[in-house]
């Protein structure tokens, strides 16, 4: 018995449609974003048009607590923590929670700060795994460390904000850099409308770049065509995907690298979860479901221009397992939050972020992936016409693209942190060349983040092997 009788034509065509209607709504989903990031940055572009002057504080700034979960960050710790320091802003404090490290990311802290052991009292209004000490600085006041026995990114999260004094806590990554007016920049939504109760900036890659004294100074591309990649990745998720969302109110995702958090609204949530790898998201989605079902008025933002600088991986091995612990967090956070999708009260997040992210987020790797091969092997049998085949490719291959390429074209027409044509035309063909292998990579990892999900096997947060971008303009410490 051939293929084609076993198979009936009448089927083959429903086949190729549905696979082929797919992509055209994937793709139509992402060009209506595309349209709101548009609208949404050119308005905010225009309402800041003068914030690149000096800032004058005017005494409305409320005070912020940077918190930073740190586990065996030995290597990049004292960088961070100095760049920190240096931040341009009015009040805040550094509260780096050391989360049970096996190296010597403490003994660094305590050299390069000189940390004196200093006990103290806090209210613990979240669980947390046990305080084994705290520790201040003896040469920077705004500095405090804790010591504590390991429990995750999120247990020390939790432990951190317990132990903060003021109203905004920053959550941000010990491997990540903040630029000097980062905080002053983030914290704008909450300074304008007293009903916002997070924002996210942008996370951008620092492989290639170079870094002086905790700060970059000079923006660069990487040498590998992976990490140009995922800088293409980072521009069209941040200024394409939250920015168009942000416009809704309808942010899924803040980066667990740099967000802001009203501390009073998380715990009364009751903190971040430690039962899930994407912590970050499930907060978000949870604060969302809470809200809206309560009918409680509130914002959730994304600013632009506030930029927090993270090393990606190099290696396709890290970057797997980067990409299957993001696609499970996903997972996790809708399926803990399902009352909010297509709740009366949901508005856009409910009715259309949901819907959105469970179609083509989560399923969509599965989708993807079959779509490929079906598609692929039908056309070789002789089971699909090549005319099908062209179309399907030219919407998954084409589309994907333009959305690239128009990504990359909305960063130069706003922000321009790319100014050599030269580094322009190297993202352009990284933006090519993500859709030809790549892309159909990722999703096949994704896929089996979504395996790994229904088959209930458990991720840590562990260590991430990353380039050397953040420690290698600061040996001397």
């Amino acid at each position: 018995m051939n293929g084609v009788a076993w198979f009936p034509p009448a089927n083959l065509g429903a086949v190729e449609w549905f696979f082929l209607a797919y992509f055209v709504l994937l793709h139509l989903g992402y060009l209506t974003l595309n349209i709101l990031s548009l609208v949404h940055l050119r308005r905010y572009m225009d309402l800041h048009s003068l914030d690149r002057l000096p800032h004058a504080y005017a005494g409305f700034d409320p005070p912020i607590s940077i918190l930073v979960p740190a586990y065996n960050e030995a290597e990049t710790i004292v960088a961070s923590v100095k760049s920190l320091l240096q931040l341009d802003y009015p009040d805040f404090e550094i509260v780096v929670i050391n989360d049970g490290s096996q190296d010597d990311t403490l003994a660094e802290l305590t050299n390069a700060f000189g940390l004196l052991p200093f006990p103290e009292d806090y209210w613990r209004r979240i669980p947390c795994k046990e305080i084994r000490g705290t520790f201040r600085s003896t040469r920077h006041a705004s500095l405090r460390v804790l010591d504590k026995a390991n429990g995750g990114k999120a247990d020390a999260l939790n432990a951190g904000i317990n132990a903060s004094r003021y109203p905004l806590f920053c959550a941000v990554d010990a491997d990540s850099i903040l630029q000097r007016d980062s905080l002053s920049r983030v914290v704008q939504p909450f300074v304008v409308d007293p009903l916002t109760i997070v924002a996210g900036g942008t996370v951008r890659i620092a492989n290639g770049c170079r870094i002086s004294g905790g700060f970059l100074v000079e923006v660069g591309l990487p040498d590998k065509l992976l990490a140009r990649i995922q800088i293409v990745e980072y521009l069209r998720a941040f200024l394409f995907g939250r920015l168009g969302w942000s416009a809704l109110n309808a942010v899924m995702i803040v980066s667990g690298a740099f967000g802001l958090f009203k501390k009073s609204e998380v715990i009364a949530a009751g903190g971040y979860r430690t039962d899930t790898v994407g912590e970050d998201m499930e907060l978000i989605v949870r604060l969302h479901r809470l809200h809206r079902t309560r009918g409680t008025p509130y914002r959730i933002a994304y600013v632009p221009d506030p930029i927090c600088w993270t090393e990606a991986p190099e290696t396709l091995k890290v970057l797997r397992h980067q990409r299957t612990r993001w696609q499970r967090g996903l997972i996790e956070s809708l399926a803990m939050n399902r009352p909010l999708a297509m709740h009366p009260r949901s508005g856009w997040v409910g009715w259309f972020a949901f819907p959105f992210f469970v179609l083509f987020e989560v399923l969509g790797p599965a989708i993807e992936v079959v779509g490929y091969l079906t598609v692929v092997f039908g056309a070789a049998m002789g089971l699909f016409s090549w005319g099908a085949f062209g179309a399907f490719m030219l919407v998954a291959l084409g589309f994907g693209v333009l959305l690239s390429v128009s990504a990359m074209l909305l960063e130069e027409l706003s922000f321009r942190i790319y100014p050599k044509p030269s580094d322009v035309a190297k993202l352009c063909v990284a933006a090519v060349v993500e859709n030809l292998g790549y892309r159909q990579l990722a999703a096949l990892w994704r896929l089996q983040g979504l395996l790994r999900w229904l088959t209930g096997g458990r991720q840590q947060w562990g260590e991430m092997t990353r380039a050397d971008t953040l420690r290698s303009g600061d040996k001397a410490r």
